[in-house]
């Protein structure tokens, strides 16, 4: 069992980076294998948001009290590749799109949404996060920490 998950998973990646994407929101990619590329290539850390943006509360709080602040934007254009990873309830994603997620989510263990996946340049994960009180200051004081790690 244990080989054909890992199969699963590999056969997903690899028609992952073989195929297009939806258009993601504005500075954030949506496809893994070129976020990853883009992350060793510049030496930054990957933020996976596996997110439910269209029905999640707290992910839709997450995005408008952090990530669409301008704070925030020009942290990660210094310092973070950002992936949104989706699962929507009102649109709907390629197949290709939606399989790479549900592979990626079940890789890291994500059981609830919104979750953040940190990993370093090389896919290595750093850490996880959630929604954080206090606005981007507070999400980039604790992107630092791992950052820093």
């Amino acid at each position: 069992m244990k080989v054909s998950y890992g199969l699963a998973i590999a056969g997903a990646l690899f028609v992952t980076a073989a195929s297009g994407f939806s258009e993601g929101k504005p500075g954030w990619l949506t496809n893994y294998k070129q976020a990853q590329d883009e992350a060793k290539t510049n030496k930054k850390l990957l933020l996976l948001d596996f997110t439910g943006s269209d029905w999640c509360g707290w992910c839709m709080k997450l995005e408008k009290e952090v990530f669409s602040q301008p704070e925030f934007k020009e942290y990660a254009a210094k310092n973070l590749v950002l992936l949104e990873l989706d699962f929507p309830r009102g649109k709907r994603l390629s197949a290709t799109e939606q399989s790479q997620n549900e592979a990626l989510a079940q890789q890291h263990g994500v059981q609830g949404f919104p979750t953040i996946v940190v990993l370093n340049s090389e896919g290595k994960k750093v850490g996880e996060l959630g929604y954080t009180p206090g606005g981007p200051s507070a999400f980039i004081a604790q992107l630092e920490k791992l950052r820093k790690s």
